[in-house]
């Protein structure tokens, strides 16, 4: 590693349109708490790292109670990711990234 630079990997967002436009229900039930996090249209990886406190925040909400079926599965997920990405195999990354998506349009069709 270079003494004064550093490489790093960024999970970008990119929707079609926004998070709200690829998951409206999504979206909506995390703008009731806080309408700058839908906003800031950030990616379904960044979400599963802010899990914990999503679920927090959104105690006795129905977004917690589908989030909370799905939890384990977005963990083991995210952690396999991060750990693709330590060891610089970023095209496995890619591939798991699938995975996360297909987990977030199941909860997308499970919120009312």
């Amino acid at each position: 590693m270079s003494k004064y630079m550093q490489l790093t990997v960024t999970v970008r967002p990119y929707y079609q349109k926004d998070l709200q436009g690829t998951y409206p229900k999504l979206a909506r039930d995390l703008g009731y708490l806080d309408s700058s996090l839908a906003n800031r249209n950030p990616s379904l990886y960044e979400l599963v790292g802010q899990l914990d406190q999503l679920l927090y925040r959104h105690d006795g909400t129905p977004l917690r109670e589908v989030l909370l079926r799905h939890s384990e599965k977005l963990r083991n997920q995210y952690k396999i990711i991060q750990e693709n990405i330590a060891d610089w195999k970023l095209a496995q990354a890619d591939k798991l990234l699938y995975g996360i998506e297909d987990t977030f349009d199941e909860i997308e069709s499970e919120l009312d």
